[in-house]
């Protein structure tokens, strides 16, 4: 179905969702040889500057026929740059992507080639990924294989971060003076990082270069295809992108054009500077545009229908750049093209005012009439957002593809309060990624890998031996049927929890050395609060804030779980741990009984129960305890979230059978979410569970729920709909979105997926094509309940 406000923008849309991604060896190929050029005769920070710069001055340029906004993370659209400074891909890896039914990218003969003779000799014993494998112990090697966490740096850079207002008030000539300043301030007499902070400051100003140089030759080319377009109308169009690029981004934005043309400049910066997980993301783009908006209406240089075709662009930009290619377990933890650059919408102004403006709806309806993929697109409500903005979101999330997703604003306030940001820098705040809250421009909110929780309390009941892998990957706390009391088998998960979550930050700590050591990041740090003015790197603590995160899956298994043999072996007698762990060990086959008890008669998370949820929040304080305010290595804090992209179903296939009666390889519980058909009472019921653990101590949280069209399909549908979300707010939740789909079609649409080819569901914390699907998140997402009012 051709979607888009005009023929131009059907025809850019087209394009993007119709061509497939392939892999582009051009950046290898220029920071390969600017790595030849330059290595050994300049400082690291230096060196990755002088790459950067290469690489921009080298690049092929591309301007789409009719597109408006220009720039792309490859030579075109879908063209994906490998980073073999992080990861150097092997030629099988290359194989498998071409292959691969699932998030393939196309690899030609050339591409093999140059990656076999000039990437693979250069880069194969110097990539990050090698230096990780060869510095990490045996203890976290063997966990990480097992699937008890995961490890989103061995892959992709560290770089989970947003950008501020400064790019619209300041261009890179602006920026250039502010590294003068900074660099003019060094203390060589006293400081003994002084020539450290000149080599990282003079790494920015070479960056400010290429940026500019960058902006210049875009406006040279379009310039060129203006001299030769016969179309007077596009001739038009291209010399304003010309003039757009002579100005920005060296110099500040003073049109809502320009202001989206330089926002768009800074993420392909960022994007292609290192594959940062995740991708980089505009934040608060209504509030940034919304001054540029009502002075270019003022002044009659802008109308809404143009203002609107703009973002439609901008929209297809994202969409365009796939996530950069994973293999292996990364591949596992978040299979998807998205590369999560997430923009944010209403909420509250930096004054505390609401801060739904004219611009916030244009996104409503931009995000209505594209239905794409990327960018992925939520909503911020508070308690002084319109009734009518809700209502819209809601429209447009009845639809049925999984967009917006619904934030709490006053959540996100106060978790980014409690984490200790200024109140200035909270309210400026918001979440990017699936869920997770940082400070909009000032904040390095690094997300070091998920961990599963379901696992290690598996690997608790055998005395710390993992049946899957079959090694001893725990400290040996008892034999489960030897526990006298639920009391003393909690115990002995925390002790397990603590040895695994020792093991997880001992290696993020040797990792983030790495980065820091190796892999600086001196653009992305110019637009970063704070690293100009300390003359230290993103990836080096220069940052105002900087959080590490581990991301807890599972809590919905685990609560039921603990809550089936509390309920079931300690409380009721109805059966003993040993008939448990032997049904366990069977999967179940030979122990009807215990798998009905324990699914059908045991309290469970979702449904309002004290019991069940009781636990819940005891196994959330324990992980809370366990890694909130340990510290990492730029002197930060750690913080959790719960979250899993589709790590669920990667880390189900790592276990066993559970206690709930969760048989053998089958996902776990996503994000915050209960169980697959534990919960049996209703959304009401579910979001009172979800409200009962502490969000306010998290640095996000995920909630799906899922209804079929009719139950929200009139007015009457939509109020109940914004209801939930307000009541869920209003005790505190995070984050709650929704499938809007009926189960019939999913199942359909697994059988002939050619029929159903634009059928899109919402995953984790982004939304995603039914049919790039694997067959086993497919199935989660199939039995995820239907709720009603």
């Amino acid at each position: 179905m051709e979607r888009g406000m005009n023929e131009r923008i059907k025809k850019l849309r087209k394009e993007s969702i119709s061509t497939c991604p392939f892999i582009s060896i051009e950046r290898a190929k220029l920071y390969t040889e600017a790595y030849k050029k330059y290595e050994g005769t300049v400082p690291t920070p230096i060196l990755r500057a002088l790459s950067f710069k290469y690489f921009m001055e080298n690049r092929t340029l591309c301007i789409h026929e009719g597109e408006l906004i220009v720039g792309e993370k490859g030579p075109s659209l879908q063209g994906t740059p490998t980073f073999p400074e992080l990861c150097c891909h092997t030629l099988e890896d290359f194989h498998v992507m071409n292959s691969r039914k699932h998030i393939s990218f196309k690899v030609d003969e050339h591409t093999r080639k140059i990656q076999e003779k000039e990437i693979i000799p250069f880069w194969e014993k110097r990539s990050i990924r090698h230096k990780i494998f060869e510095n990490l112990f045996p203890e976290w090697i063997d966990s990480y294989k097992s699937g008890i966490f995961t490890e989103f740096m061995e892959q992709r850079a560290p770089g989970h971060t947003v950008g501020d207002g400064k790019i619209y008030e300041r261009g890179f000539i602006d920026f250039k003076r502010d590294i003068d300043e900074s660099i003019n301030r060094l203390d060589f007499m006293k400081d003994r990082e002084a020539l450290c902070k000149k080599h990282e400051l003079e790494a920015m100003k070479i960056c400010c270069d290429a940026i500019m140089i960058y902006g210049k030759r875009y406006s040279a080319y379009a310039k060129e295809l203006a001299a030769k377009e016969t179309d007077k109308k596009r001739k038009e169009e291209l010399l304003i992108i010309a003039k757009n690029c002579e100005r920005v981004p060296a110099h500040k934005p003073e049109t809502y054009y320009e202001a989206i043309q330089m926002y768009w400049f800074v993420h392909v910066g960022v994007t292609t500077e290192l594959n940062i997980w995740d991708a980089f993301s505009p934040g608060r783009l209504d509030q940034h545009l919304n001054s540029f908006y009502e002075k270019d209406m003022e002044n009659d240089i802008l109308d809404r229908d143009f203002a609107k075709e703009l973002l439609e662009c901008l929209w297809v930009k994202f969409n365009n750049q796939p996530a950069p290619p994973k293999v292996g377990i990364t591949l596992k933890e978040s299979g998807t093209y998205t590369d999560f650059a997430n923009i944010n919408t209403g909420g509250i102004t930096k004054y505390g005012f609401d801060g739904v403006n004219d611009v916030s709806y244009l996104i409503l309806d931009t995000m209505d009439e594209m239905r794409l993929l990327q960018p992925s697109s939520n909503v911020q409500i508070s308690k002084k957002t319109p009734h009518k903005f809700l209502k819209r979101a809601c429209e447009i999330s009845r639809r049925g593809w999984g967009q917006p997703a619904f934030y709490n604003t006053e959540a996100i306030m106060q978790e980014l309060l409690n984490a200790g940001k200024s109140i200035e820098d909270a309210r400026e705040g918001g979440t990017s990624g699936c869920v997770e809250t940082g400070a909009y421009g000032k904040e390095a909110y690094i997300l070091t890998g998920y961990l599963n929780i379901p696992k290690i309390f598996e690997i608790t009941l055998f005395n710390g031996y993992d049946h899957v892998s079959k090694k001893q990957l725990g400290p040996m706390t008892g034999k489960a049927s030897s526990f006298l009391s639920f009391d003393e088998l909690f115990e002995a998960f925390k002790v397990q929890l603590k040895h695994f979550v020792d093991i997880k930050v001992k290696g993020n700590n040797i990792i983030e050395n790495l980065y820091a050591d190796f892999m600086p990041a001196p653009f992305m740090s110019i637009v970063i609060s704070d690293c100009i003015s300390k003359g230290k790197d993103y990836n080096g603590g220069g940052a105002r804030y900087n959080t590490n995160y581990i991301q807890g899956v599972g809590i919905g298994t685990i609560t039921d779980c603990l809550s089936a043999i509390k309920y079931n072996v300690f409380d009721k007698n109805k059966f003993t741990m040993d008939e448990l762990l032997g049904a366990i060990r069977n999967n179940f086959e030979g122990y009807d009984h215990i798998k009905n008890m324990v699914l059908n008669k045991s309290p469970k998370y979702g449904n309002d129960d004290d019991y069940a949820d009781s636990l819940m929040e005891k196994i959330f304080n324990a992980f809370y305890e366990e890694v909130t305010d340990r510290p990492n290595m730029k002197g930060g804090k750690y913080r959790i979230d719960m979250l899993p992209t589709t790590c669920h179903v990667y880390f189900g296939s790592v276990m066993m059978a559970s206690p709930n009666g969760r048989l053998a390889h089958k996902p776990v519980s996503e994000g915050i979410s209960p169980a697959k058909g534990a919960d049996r009472l209703g959304p009401t019921a579910v979001i009172k569970s979800a409200s009962k653990m502490d969000h306010l101590r998290t640095g996000g949280t995920l909630l799906n729920q899922k209804f079929t069209p009719s139950v929200v399909k009139d007015d009457e549908g939509l109020e109940n709909m914004s209801a939930l979300v307000r009541s869920y707010f209003k005790m505190d939740g995070h984050h709650i979105q929704f499938n809007v789909v009926d189960k019939k079609i999913l199942i359909d649409a697994q059988k002939n997926p050619d029929d159903y080819k634009d059928l899109i569901v919402r995953v984790a914390g982004y939304s995603d094509h039914f049919h790039n699907l694997s067959k086993n998140l497919q199935d989660e997402i199939i039995e995820r309940t239907e709720q009603s009012f």
